[in-house]
C-alpha cells in the first residue's frame, strides 16, 4: 500500500510505503531511482504484524520507480503502485507518481 501527504506550500509531499506480512521476511529495504537503488540506505521497519512501513520525502511533479528488496535476495514489487514499467532485467518496476 502507498499513502501520499502533501506539504500545505506543495513543495514536498510524504510518500509511505507498505509491504503487507504475507511477504514473509526478516528485513525489507525500499529501492528506487530517488536513492539511485542503493540496496542498503532506506531499510523498512518491520511491524508488528510482520509487515514493513517506510515513509520518505519525495518532490512532486515526477514519477520513481522503486522495488522492495526482501532479505537482501528477493526483489518484489507492490500491486498498489500507480503503474508498472519494464526493467532492464526483464522484469518490471513498480512506479509512484508524486
Amino acid at each position: 500500500m502507498i499513502k501520499k501527504s502533501y506539504s500545505k506550500t506543495g513543495r514536498s509531499c510524504r510518500v509511505t510505503f507498505e509491504i503487507p506480512p504475507e511477504v514473509r521476511a526478516e528485513k525489507a529495504h525500499l529501492c528506487g531511482t530517488f536513492n539511485d537503488w542503493d540496496r542498503a540506505s532506506h531499510r523498512m521497519t518491520r511491524l508488528k504484524d510482520g509487515g514493513f512501513s517506510l515513509t520518505i520525502s519525495l518532490k512532486p511533479g515526477q514519477e520513481y520507480a522503486f522495488r522492495y528488496l526482501l532479505d537482501n535476495q528477493r526483489w518484489e514489487n507492490d500491486a498498489a503502485a500507480d503503474a508498472q514499467q519494464p526493467n532492464p532485467f526483464g522484469g518490471n518496476n513498480s512506479v509512484v507518481r508524486v
